[in-house]
């Protein structure tokens, strides 16, 4: 597991980050212990430090993310395990810098997951999303597109860019927005039966969220109308549909968003 923490950043490898949760450990220090360490690991920002929230962020991210691990190693042969970025304000990309308002996206070209600690807050307060499977949702769905590149679906979805119209390329963002939702659900599917870990209201939790940040509920909320041609991720109930039925099924091949006119 890779986790790296950036204001702009700090950067940690290896996978004692996540077993710091049961351990006790602050992570932030464990990271900069990592890094003091040298074994050739570059060092960024190494004097910033976390607030309590974001370090009880960080430890539970870690232990998210390790757990998608746990899944994707035994359902995909050779699954490189990708990056999470926590980071607040702003942070670089290989795919250009974003800010807070960005929201949480994954970077094929560095196979990272970037995602800003107060889009948690957020969610809470703004979107009324809360709850820890909540947060757990939108790790899995950023790791689901990190899924999608692996198998190369990303790359033939952007290679479509310029041979297509804007609303025809919005509605193909949609489709692959929705499986990243669907192998979200299939990650708790499999983390479920692998560990018995979920707890009564956690799927509600993760619908719910998938509900709030729907194109059609937050157009209205943010302009008061709806632009269907618009729509990058999709509707708060295909969003919904798409997680429940890899949470249902538990079978990535059920997954085919591209090859339906059912979404």
């Amino acid at each position: 597991m890779r986790l790296l923490f950036s204001k702009v950043g700090l950067i940690a490898i290896g996978g004692f980050l996540a077993f710091s949760w049961f351990t006790g450990n602050n992570p932030l220090q464990l990271v900069q212990q990592l890094l003091g360490g040298g074994g050739g690991m570059s060092q960024v920002a190494t004097d910033y430090q976390g607030s309590p929230e974001e370090e009880t962020l960080a430890e539970f991210s870690a232990t998210v993310l390790a757990d998608t691990e746990d899944v994707w190693n035994q359902l995909l042969e050779n699954y490189r395990e990708p990056t999470l970025v926590l980071f607040t304000d702003q942070v670089q990309s290989a795919c250009g810098s974003a800010s807070s308002s960005t929201g949480p996206f994954y970077c094929p070209g560095d196979e990272q997951l970037y995602i800003d600690l107060s889009f948690f807050e957020d969610m809470d307060t703004q979107l009324q999303a809360a709850g820890d499977f909540a947060q757990a949702y939108v790790i899995a769905h950023e790791v689901g597109h990190h899924v999608q590149h692996l198998l190369g679906i990303t790359d033939q979805v952007h290679s479509q860019r310029s041979k297509l119209s804007q609303k025809e390329y919005n509605q193909l963002s949609v489709r692959l927005e929705l499986q990243a939702d669907f192998l979200a659900g299939v990650w708790a599917y499999h983390t479920q039966k692998m560990k018995n870990s979920l707890e009564e209201g956690d799927i509600e939790e993760a619908l719910n969220a998938a509900n709030a940040i729907g194109d059609d509920r937050l157009q209205r909320q943010s302009t008061g109308r709806v632009v269907p041609d618009s729509f990058t991720h999709g509707t708060s109930a295909q969003r919904m549909k798409w997680f429940k039925k890899g949470y249902q099924t538990g079978d990535i091949n059920q997954g085919d968003t591209f090859n339906t006119d059912d979404l």
